[in-house]
């Protein structure tokens, strides 16, 4: 499913114009993009978690050259489903919502 996908099928569910469910859709992934930049994790109850994932600083070789290359430490977006989103897609009764 694409991001387009996604407006249309808001657009059809709300009766909403599809360019005001863009402006939306847009605004939506900007917020999550800049909370993650700034290190922030967003928890939306009953569906998930975006959370901000470190990695320690490793060294690593390129066998091609035969050097050896560090690879600084960074910062790296995650995701976990929340409870109730992983029963559903097990195909389990949801029993009640996190």
């Amino acid at each position: 499913m694409t991001k387009a996908d996604i407006i249309a099928e808001i657009a059809s569910m709300t009766g909403v114009a599809k360019r005001d469910v863009t402006v939306s859709v847009e605004a939506f992934m900007k917020v999550i993009r800049d909370a993650m930049v700034n290190e922030e994790n967003i928890y939306l109850r009953g569906f998930g978690t975006f959370v901000v994932k470190k990695r320690a600083e490793k060294t690593a070789r390129n066998i091609s050259k035969n050097t050896t290359i560090t690879i600084p430490a960074h910062n790296f977006p995650g995701f976990k489903p929340s409870k109730s989103f992983l029963q559903r897609m097990k195909g389990e009764e949801v029993t009640s919502e996190d």
